[in-house]
């Protein structure tokens, strides 16, 4: 089996900052690869501030923090991660993006490599096919916020070989994750049943059922779910949720994925969320605001 000692993310966001976060605690060392530096510089200003709270939590010490920090280098470009046992693709839950990625990574990756996509909802196979490689390909979905967050997804393309699988399983495993596998479906399986509750919420919103407030009020208190669905949308992002939405849509052919109005309409708007500090709440005062 592969031995899987240096780490490669793509895409220095929420997600792969959360995964380079996890992986150099782990004893990883890690290369963070971005359209620019400064994105990268970014993400390692992110890690080292949620390292600090956990270090408030004392879920780690400052020396864990100052030891992963030093295990994370930027990598300036594709050709940086040729080095990496293990490459994990995080960037925006786009198709086109995902396969030029991949496209432009296949000359760079050494035989060995295994190839995860953290698609939360893109078919793994697909994916495989561009890579030159679909035997070292998997699907591995985190969720978000990854340090928080228990789970991962392993996903396996109808290409992927037992021991990229085993690989992928024992690295998530270092990592302290739970992992659950999923078949080669649309969404896999969180999204699968998330997403259409969160696009039901916002169908309920849109017919004018109840409030943004009344919703997830009624969600929080009525189904003691933590957070209300749309509250929850504007933390995963509307832009993805409608990328979700639309996966479900056009890979399953049923018309109870059909992605609400709604949610198309703010996507439009710009206001996908509390990265943009609007969604379904305003989010530039002290305190969330429903927008409707």
């Amino acid at each position: 089996m592969v031995d899987i000692r240096t780490v490669g993310v793509i895409g220095a966001g929420q997600m792969g900052a959360g995964i380079a976060h996890v992986s150099a605690l782990a004893g990883y060392d890690v290369l963070v690869n971005d359209v620019s530096v400064e994105r990268v510089e970014s993400a390692l200003a992110t890690i080292n501030g949620n390292m600090a709270r956990q270090i408030a939590k004392g879920a780690i010490s400052d020396v864990d923090r100052k030891t992963a920090l030093k295990r994370i280098t930027p990598a300036k470009n594709l050709e940086a991660l040729s080095s990496c046992d293990l490459v994990i693709e995080a960037a925006a839950e786009s198709e086109p993006l995902k396969r030029q990625i991949f496209e432009n990574l296949k000359p760079h990756l050494k035989p060995e490599a295994v190839v995860g996509s953290n698609t939360s909802s893109i078919s793994i196979t697909r994916l495989a096919a561009i890579t030159g490689n679909p035997e070292r390909f998997i699907g591995i979905h985190f969720m978000n916020p990854v340090p928080v967050m228990q789970l991962v997804e392993l996903i396996r393309g109808i290409a992927t070989n037992d021991e990229t699988f085993e690989a992928a399983r024992e690295f998530c495993g270092k990592l302290g994750k739970t992992v659950t596998v999923a078949e080669d479906f649309p969404a896999f399986i969180v999204n699968r049943i998330l997403l259409p509750m969160i696009n039901e919420a916002i169908y309920t919103l849109y017919e004018g059922v109840g409030s943004v407030d009344a919703i997830d009020t009624a969600m929080r208190l009525g189904a003691n779910h933590p957070m209300g669905p749309l509250q929850l949308a504007d933390f995963i992002g509307l832009d993805t949720c409608l990328s979700i939405m639309q996966v479900l849509y056009e890979g399953l052919a049923d018309s109870k994925y059909r992605p609400c109005p709604l949610l198309v309409k703010y996507v439009e708007a710009g206001w996908v969320g509390k990265k943009v500090k609007r969604g379904f709440y305003d989010y530039r005062g002290e305190k969330p605001v429903p927008t409707r």
